[in-house]
C-alpha cells in the first residue's frame, strides 16, 4: 500500500501529533508499506529551493484489484518540486516541505503557505493508495480537498481541539468558525479516527459521519522503569526524602501548566518542568520554585521522565495524552486532570489519579498523598502493565486495518455513485434518480 502522511505540524516541533507520525509511518514500513510524509517546512523559503527529484518506490503490497488501471502505482513517481517546496528524508521516510510561515512567538510552530492546488498536483504524481491527514486544519485541510477532487479514499486523524483553544486564547467569538471549519473537514474525509470517547462525542454533535476510535501506541522499551537514574535525581537536585513531581509538554497556553502552582509549595516536594514553548518565561516567573530542564528527547527524556516519581498532567484539552502513556510505561504514579484524553488512559485508583477539573486543592492532596512510596506502588506497576498492551506494533496494525475499511468504503462509495449515474441515464430525463446517503 502506498501511503501519503500529511502533517498540521512537524519536526523540529516535537508534539503528540509529530510522533505519532513518526512511529506510526516506521511501523507501516516495517510491515511492507510505501509511506511519504507531506509537512510545512521546518524553516524559511530560500529562492534556490527548486529541485526535481524520484522518489524511491517499494514493491507494491494490496489493494491493487480495488483500483482502475489509471490509479495504478508505477515502481517510480516522478514529483516535481515548485519554488520553496524541498525534499528530504526524516527518519528514513521520503518527506516534501510546503513553504511555511512560523506562528507568532513560537518559531518551531510552522503553518503551509500551500495551496489546494500545489497539494493535489504533488498528490496526483505521488498517486497515493489513501492519503492519512494528522490534525487537519490548514495544510490539512486542503489535503482533504485534494484527495477528494483526485478520487482517492482519506483518513482524517483528530488530535487537536482547536475549538477549545480559542476560549484559552481570549478568541470566544472564533469558536463557531473552527466547529464549522473542522465539521467540514472531517465530513469531507473518507473516514474519521479520534483518540478518545470525548473526541468522538464532540465530532459527532458536530455530525460528522463515519467516526472510529484509534488510540495511541508507546515505546515500552524506552520508556521503561529500569531507566530511573540516581545521578539524574541528584542532576535535579533530589535528596533523601524527595518527590520529584513531573510535567513534560509544550509550554504553551492550553496544556495549563501554571496550575502546578499549588504543588511546589509542598514541603519534600520538587517540581520539575521538561519542555520548552513561548510560555517559558512565563512560568518560570509563576513556577519560581520549580526546576525547567528545557526539551528533551530520546533517551534522556526517558531517563528524567522514569526518574520522577509522579507525572502531573493538568492540560484541560488534551484529546488524548501521549506524555501520559510515557510516565505509565516507565512506572510512574501519574495524576491526571478528569477531562478529556486521561479518561481514557488512566482507570482511577488503579493506574492513576484523575482530579476534578478547576479543582486545584484536589490536584495538591492528591499528589500530597503520593508522598508515601507505598501508596504510589500500585499505581506505579498497574500502569506499567496497562502500558505494556500498547505498543507502536499494534496501533499501527489497528491503523492498517482503518486504511483497508476506508479504502472498501471509498470503494463502495464509488461503485454506489457510478450505478446511480447509469440508473438516471437508462431512466432518461424527467426522472429523478434516488439519492443514497453513504
Amino acid at each position: 500500500m502506498r501511503i501519503l502522511m500529511v502533517a498540521e505540524s512537524f519536526v523540529p516541533h516535537l508534539s503528540g501529533v509529530t510522533t505519532s507520525l513518526l512511529r506510526s509511518a516506521e511501523n507501516l514500513r516495517r510491515r511492507g508499506h510505501e509511506v511519504m510524509f507531506l509537512a510545512p517546512s521546518g524553516r524559511g523559503f530560500k529562492p534556490s529551493d527548486w529541485s526535481p527529484t524520484v522518489l524511491p518506490s517499494l514493491p507494491r503490497a494490496v489493494h491493487d484489484d480495488a483500483f482502475p488501471a489509471s490509479r495504478q502505482t508505477p515502481e517510480s513517481c516522478p514529483i516535481s518540486l515548485a519554488p520553496g517546496q524541498t525534499y528530504e528524508e526524516v527518519e528514513g521516510t521520503p518527506t516534501v516541505r510546503m513553504p511555511s510561515l512560523p506562528l507568532a512567538g513560537y518559531p518551531t510552530l510552522r503553518f503551509s503557505m500551500g495551496t489546494v492546488a500545489a497539494v493535489r498536483r504533488l498528490m496526483a504524481d505521488y498517486r497515493p493508495d489513501v492519503v492519512h491527514i494528522a490534525s487537519p486544519f490548514v495544510l490539512g485541510a486542503r489535503a482533504v480537498t485534494a484527495a477528494h477532487s483526485l478520487g482517492i479514499p482519506s483518513v482524517a486523524v483528530y488530535q487537536t481541539d482547536v475549538a477549545a483553544y480559542t476560549h484559552r486564547y481570549g478568541m470566544p467569538w472564533l469558536k463557531a468558525y473552527a466547529n464549522k471549519r473542522i465539521a467540514s473537514i472531517h465530513t469531507t474525509a473518507t473516514m474519521t479516527l479520534a483518540p478518545s470517547h470525548s473526541s468522538m462525542d464532540y465530532l459527532e454533535s458536530l455530525e460528522v459521519p463515519r467516526v472510529f476510535k484509534w488510540g495511541r501506541g508507546v515505546d515500552t522499551e524506552l520508556f521503561h522503569p529500569r531507566r530511573r537514574s540516581e545521578a539524574v535525581r541528584q542532576k535535579l537536585g533530589a535528596v533523601s526524602g524527595d518527590t520529584l513531581v513531573g510535567f513534560v509538554g509544550r509550554l504553551a497556553s492550553e496544556k495549563q501548566v501554571e496550575d502546578l502552582r499549588v504543588i511546589q509549595s509542598l514541603p519534600g516536594v520538587k517540581l520539575v518542568i521538561i519542555g520548552g514553548g513561548p510560555e517559558l518565561s512565563r512560568l518560570k516567573t509563576t513556577l519560581h520554585q520549580a526546576i525547567f530542564t528545557g526539551q528533551l528527547t530520546g533517551e534522556s527524556l526517558a531517563e528524567h521522565v522514569a526518574s520522577l516519581d509522579v507525572f502531573t498532567h493538568p492540560g484541560e484539552f488534551e484529546t488524548f495524552g501521549q506524555t501520559l502513556q510515557e510516565a505509565m510505561a516507565s512506572g510512574v504514579a501519574t495524576v491526571a486532570v478528569g477531562k478529556g484524553g486521561p479518561l481514557d488512559i488512566i482507570d482511577d485508583g488503579v493506574t492513576g489519579r484523575l482530579y476534578e477539573p478547576g479543582q486545584l486543592g484536589m490536584l495538591r492532596a492528591i499528589v500530597e498523598s503520593l508522598r508515601d512510596p507505598e501508596a504510589r506502588a500500585p499505581l506505579s506497576t498497574n500502569g506499567r502493565q496497562a502500558m505494556e498492551a500498547r505498543s507502536w506494533s499494534a496501533a499501527s496494525l489497528k491503523l492498517e486495518g482503518y486504511y483497508d475499511r476506508a479504502i472498501e468504503f471509498h470503494r463502495s462509495r464509488q461503485l454506489r455513485r457510478w450505478r446511480d449515474e447509469r440508473g438516471a441515464q437508462r431512466r432518461g430525463p424527467g426522472r429523478a434518480a434516488s439519492r443514497h446517503r453513504v
